[in-house]
């Protein structure tokens, strides 16, 4: 069993990486290993181990959930909801945030060294599903010794894993928190992730993913592909809120193709700026996984046949602005749900900032997350 952090370390978050040495058997068929584990913990696990929270991260989320990001100096993606005096607190719980296989931030993934090779992986890394993510996570908690978790919490993609927590290792979740997200994707979901694919395939230093020796990789695809999928995570209202027509630095049109607008240069500067800290080929997989994610289909066609076989409790947020995995989505998660006979409590929050308004100032959502970690409803 791994070490654990201690009291005086909580405060900051340990940086871990675990080599799991077991094969993991993935739902198309193949098998991983050994595999890598990057992860962080914040906390102490008291005596009985009762007090343990696993965070999910979506797509180009990472392990560092509460702590500065290593290559961008920034706080971590979810430092409103996760720390000292937050719904999840490191005085009460033994928070856990690893970062997903597929991706690139120390788990294994395409660019990870291929044992037989010793090469990277790059496109003969296999395909994941969500599914997938989780067991490797579940692998994790056995390293670590964890058998049953308090919470599993997560929005967008994070979302996804905490929602298949319980359908996979039903007695492991006490509780499962899901936030902006849904139970499969849809055609538009998976249509906006085929042109961020295309926009990275197409650029000339992809080379069918075998771009890591020389270190041209495509950045100019993978740019927009970040950019296309930014745009899902706003809503009209608060893109005309924070930038309407309004001209970028200039007092008049160009009449060119330079960012005469403040929008494309926003749209610009997250599509670069997202190249600095994630790997093209993780984000053809990470987006195929999602694409992929369908509980009911993977319980015989009835989502609510998922949950038959977990006690947990779940507490179900949407966003009324968010139209990347909409009010409607949640709400059939909780019908199946009710139908399964789960306990299953829901809110609609009211942001102007869409489908990111997870990750931004929400205090109700504070609120709503707290108190039913504490044991009440939403």
């Amino acid at each position: 069993m791994a070490s654990l952090p201690s009291s005086e370390d909580s405060r900051f978050g340990l940086r871990r990486q675990a080599r799991l040495t077991a094969p993991l058997r993935l739902s198309s068929g193949a098998t991983l290993g050994p595999v890598d584990i990057a992860y962080e913990t914040y906390g102490a696990m008291n005596a009985d181990r009762s007090n343990v929270i696993l965070i999910c991260h979506a797509l180009t989320g990472d392990q560092y959930v509460a702590s500065d990001h290593p290559v961008t100096g920034k706080p971590g993606w979810w430092w409103r909801l996760v720390g000292e005096g937050k719904p999840v607190d490191p005085a009460r719980h033994f928070i856990i945030c690893s970062n997903v296989i597929g991706s690139c931030m120390g788990s294994s993934g395409p660019a990870s060294i291929d044992p037989v090779t010793g090469d990277p992986f790059a496109m003969r890394f296999p395909v994941l599903t969500i599914a997938d993510m989780v067991r490797a996570q579940a692998a994790l908690l056995d390293h670590l010794g964890v058998e049953r978790l308090k919470a599993v919490i997560g929005g967008s993609m994070g979302g996804m894993q905490a929602l298949t927590w319980p359908t996979l290792f039903p007695d492991r979740v006490e509780s499962c928190v899901v936030i902006a997200s849904t139970a499969r994707h849809s055609a538009q979901n998976i249509a906006f992730h085929e042109v961020g694919r295309q926009a990275i395939m197409a650029d000339p230093n992809w080379r069918g993913g075998d771009y890591y020796a020389d270190g041209q990789a495509p950045v100019a695809g993978l740019s927009v592909a970040r950019m296309a999928a930014h745009i899902t995570y706003l809503s009209e209202a608060g893109l005309t809120e924070k930038f309407g027509r309004r001209l970028q630095a200039r007092d008049a049109k160009t009449f060119g193709f330079d960012a005469d607008f403040q929008v494309e240069s926003y749209l610009r500067h997250q599509g670069l700026s997202f190249t600095d800290r994630f790997d093209a080929n993780s984000y053809l997989y990470i987006t195929r996984a999602m694409d992929y994610y369908d509980i009911a289909d993977d319980h015989g066609g009835s989502l609510a046949t998922a949950f038959t076989a977990t006690k947990a409790r779940f507490c179900l947020v949407s966003f009324d602005t968010d139209w990347l995995y909409p009010t409607t989505e949640s709400r059939i998660i909780v019908h199946a749900l009710n139908a399964s006979g789960a306990q299953a409590s829901f809110v609609e929050l009211s942001s102007p900032f869409g489908h990111d308004a997870f990750l931004l100032e929400c205090p109700e959502l504070n609120r709503v997350v707290d108190g039913f970690l504490r044991g009440g409803r939403a």
